[in-house]
């Protein structure tokens, strides 16, 4: 997959397949870690719909209804998406503490096992395929698509080893230990992979707060524009810019000595130029919007009272 609609539409694919898959295997082998793992792809086909849309107005310019474009978009479907499976996650992490209180569970160990095997192919050739279309596109929405799958695959070989246990505890005389497995699946795999819907939903929040993006980018952003800049006699420089996304927004306001002479309006067009281009070397997706300025009160933040 060389384009963002096509790994997105695979990815909603593979999720609604895995998703009925796996909701059909749970009601025949009576786990609920195979569930959970169903209901999570059914909902993450949900939101890849979703996606697919979105991808699609992003890549796309602003107009009268939207006048700074769609970007928010991929933060609010991104922060969405990670507080979706967040809620799955809660509500099986209090299932599997009630089931070991309970007593345990039996479960049909040959078709968990079956299902497992599948699960964790499928899951891994799609962070594969996933993988592949982030060396051609830079997306956010293929990039948090990659690290689901990947967790996925995890989870998959994860849950494969544990339903190997089943056969294994029987055969040594275990019996005891039997009902138990499937509840400790669960809650192991709830456990191990909160950090990623957390880490997916938190970054997808502070996006849409315009926080800073991380210095990783904002740093050389920065550097990028002072060097743009090196050839105007600058007093002061203030940038602020925000990253809903894959869109970068900069706002640079230059305060200029007040008796800096300016002989046309072309200079001063030359100078923006030269900052855009300097920004969209270190990152390709930007809007970026130059003040020039003698009077740095106009540059600096100002208070609302």
């Amino acid at each position: 997959m060389k384009t963002e609609r096509g790994a997105l539409m695979l990815s909603a694919a593979m999720a609604l397949l895995l998703g009925v898959v796996g909701v059909t295997a749970a009601l025949g082998s009576g786990s609920r870690a195979i569930l959970l793992d169903g209901l999570f792809n059914l909902t993450y086909f949900l939101v890849a719909v979703i996606t697919v849309r979105v991808g699609a107005l992003a890549a796309g310019p602003d107009n009268e209804r939207f006048p700074y474009g769609y970007a928010y978009f991929e933060s609010l479907v991104n922060a969405g998406k990670g507080l979706l499976i967040l809620g799955i996650s809660g509500v099986a992490l209090v299932d599997a503490v009630m089931t070991l209180l309970t007593g345990g569970r039996e479960i049909a160990a040959g078709l968990a096992i079956v299902y497992a095997s599948f699960a964790t192919l499928a899951c891994s050739a799609t962070a594969w395929m996933m993988h592949r279309t982030r060396r051609h596109v830079r997306s956010p929405l293929v990039r948090a698509d990659f690290e689901n799958w990947l967790v996925n695959s995890l989870i998959s070989a994860a849950v494969l080893g544990a339903f190997c246990l089943v056969p294994l505890f029987r055969w040594l005389g275990w019996t005891s230990l039997v009902p138990y497995v499937d509840a400790v699946l669960v809650l192991g795999v709830v456990l191990l992979c909160l950090s990623v819907p957390i880490r997916m939903a938190s970054r997808a929040v502070m996006e849409l707060l315009n926080r800073t993006p991380p210095a990783s980018l904002a740093v050389p952003v920065r550097h990028a524009i002072e060097e743009a800049l090196s050839n105007l006699p600058v007093q002061a420089l203030y940038v602020r810019m925000v990253r809903p996304g894959r869109m970068l927004y900069v706002t640079v306001h230059v305060v200029l000595p007040q008796d800096y002479a300016v002989h046309t309006l072309a200079e001063l067009d030359d100078a923006y130029r030269q900052v855009y281009a300097a920004v969209r070397r270190v990152h390709a997706v930007t809007v970026a919007d130059v003040v020039f300025t003698a009077d740095e009160t106009l540059a600096a933040p100002m208070r609302l009272s």
